[in-house]
């Protein structure tokens, strides 16, 4: 059995609370991190951070958000009135309030939300600087019947007792086997990815039954194309249109992010009519930063191709703009309407995923390696130029490949990129993130340099 055979759903836990209440240090704390912005100043926080951390064994994801207040700011608005969407799809919450303002009226509507998910929740009380304050910190919050503690973070005060919550009521790791290939559908609303999803299964559908994600309101629905299984990760949170196009677009890279880490490769969605968007080069660039295959699905294009001059053309010149930083990323045209372009979407995923299991051996790279490096001057460190002695293949997905050399902080990105354009192009790896990785060779660089 291998890593892709192998789900496991990390719990949620939510860190919520006013602006300013030490939200983003106790997420930087718990996940030995600096993702989060720490500033004494109200909304910093304005997007969901997700990282995943350990307790003692306990893995799980911590989420940092905006602070919730009862003015008009963005965030604030996503959590009172899209409350269903965000607290209803994590497994745990932690509310952080401030001892020294006390209770407010805004901290009794937070607790509220939280109560109505039925989550386990813990209240903190922060900045309680002494022991002997504690009491009269927590009398204002013990009227909600919560696990109530005070802490203060910057003095790490309390974190000993949080970290013990939060390891009692994770459960202990379970592997969920299933098999096949993961897929993840990813878009921004009304692309007509729910449409697409049903289409897909409703042609090569496997079993019928479908296995609702428990922390992120996903299905996953297996299915079988060519004598191949698959599981198809849809994403439930991104079908919503009743939002404003800012709340969706937090909402939806809260959601996408979890899809995409649950996957092999990514089906990017994008509305034919309207092309690619700065927002789905966002999303992009997640997926290549989780190093996923991903397959760019133009949907819609029985209309368009009506109303777009020169339709496809139009919408590649789109994509090498709005993806200018990878480029080579294979398209597909559909429409879930008519059912057309779906067999070459099969025909795609087919290919994508020979890609992501491409194995060669290491004399013919190393055939390919020395052939590339002689087409371009060699790197320069300081005033040495880099030598290289082989590369390996490494058991990762996507292909990724180690370079050994005698200074292996000279290769730049861009000689990188060079190798890798290379290497798309002699194996045929086009549409797939590679990644080189640079490493000293031992007992040789130290002779080199000389």
């Amino acid at each position: 059995m291998t890593n892709a055979d192998i789900n496991l759903l990390a719990p949620k836990v939510a860190i919520i609370g006013r602006p300013n209440v030490g939200k983003s240090t106790l997420f930087n704390i718990l996940t030995d991190s600096r993702k989060s912005v720490v500033k004494n100043q109200a909304g910093v926080t304005r997007d969901i951070i997700i990282e995943p951390a350990d307790v003692w064994g306990k893995k799980f994801d911590l989420i940092d958000t905006g602070g919730v207040t009862e003015s008009q700011d963005l965030f604030s608005k996503l959590i009172r009135e899209q409350v269903s969407d965000f607290l209803h799809s994590v497994d745990f919450i932690i509310a952080v309030m401030d001892g020294r303002s006390g209770m407010l009226p805004e901290d009794r509507d937070i607790i509220k939300l939280a109560k109505q998910t039925g989550r386990p929740i813990l209240l903190v009380i922060n900045k309680v600087d002494s022991a002997h304050e504690e009491d009269i910190a927590k009398a204002d919050f013990h009227e909600f019947g919560l696990d109530v503690l005070a802490a203060s973070f910057e003095q790490r005060r309390g974190i000993g007792e949080i970290m013990e919550w939060i390891h009692k009521v994770i459960p202990e790791a379970k592997e969920t086997v299933k098999e096949g290939m993961q897929i993840a559908m990813v878009g921004k609303p009304n692309v007509g990815k729910s449409s697409l999803c049903n289409c897909l299964l409703g042609m090569h559908r496997m079993l019928v039954s479908e296995v609702a994600g428990t922390t992120v309101d996903s299905v996953d629905s297996p299915y079988e194309y060519n004598g191949k299984k698959y599981v198809l990760v849809d994403t439930a949170g991104l079908r919503r249109q009743s939002r404003r196009e800012d709340d969706i677009e937090i909402i939806s890279a809260f959601k996408s992010q979890e899809s995409i880490r649950r996957s092999q490769i990514v089906l990017l969605v994008i509305d034919g009519l309207t092309g690619p968007s700065e927002q789905d080069a966002k999303i992009l660039q997640q997926i290549l930063e989780d190093h996923k295959g991903v397959i760019v699905v133009a949907n819609k294009s029985d209309v368009a191709k009506n109303e777009v001059e020169s339709y496809r053309d139009t919408f590649r010149a789109q994509i090498e703009r709005e993806f200018h930083f990878f480029t080579d990323v294979p398209v597909v045209f559909t429409s879930a309407k008519t059912g057309s372009g779906i067999e070459d979407l099969f025909k795609e995923i087919e290919s994508v995923s020979e890609k992501l299991n491409f194995k060669v051996s290491t004399s013919e790279l190393n055939d390919f390696f020395f052939d590339t490096i002689r087409k371009a001057p060699a790197p320069v460190w300081g005033i040495s130029n880099v030598k290289f002695y082989y590369l390996t293949q490494t058991n990762q997905q996507p292909p990724s490949f180690i370079a050994f050399a005698n200074h292996p902080d000279g290769v730049t990105n861009s000689y990188r990129r060079f190798l890798i354009k290379n290497m798309k192009e002699r194996f045929d790896l086009h549409g797939i993130p590679i990644r080189i990785f640079c490493m000293k060779a031992r007992g040789r660089g130290e002779r080199d340099a000389q």
